[in-house]
């Protein structure tokens, strides 16, 4: 399974950077997933690229309701709680205010089995 992570906000890319480093100590949360964080490819004339997201490469042993656990933790321990969306495949939820039907929309998403023949990986 292949999950994206985005912060929004000013400071995402110091963000993107923190949340990528509190997943990569939370082995609980995370599970065996392989993370990575993904360039957004510069334009004309810049120096580099910009961070886009945090990816998530998932096997059998994962725990969605442990990983958005960590997530909700790692957002609280900002000073402005960003803005995170989470997204699979073509289906997204925003984590604005960490309110129960949020962290219930995010488990149900990382939970669901996808249909026959339909890939997450483009």
């Amino acid at each position: 399974m292949q999950i994206e992570l985005r912060v929004d906000g000013e400071q995402h890319d110091d963000e993107l950077r923190s949340l990528h480093a509190w997943l990569k100590q939370d082995r609980d949360g995370r599970g065996s997933s392989e993370l990575s964080l993904v360039e957004r490819s510069a334009g004309p004339g810049a120096m580099g690229g910009m961070l886009d997201v945090v990816q998530l490469v998932t096997g059998n042993v994962w725990s969605a309701a442990s990983f958005t656990i960590s997530l909700v933790t790692w957002r609280q321990t900002r000073p402005r709680s960003p803005q995170v969306t989470v997204r699979r495949g073509d289906a997204e939820v925003v984590l604005t205010n960490a309110s129960e039907a949020e962290v219930q929309r995010i488990v149900e998403l990382l939970s669901r089995e996808l249909p026959a023949g339909i890939s997450e990986q483009e």
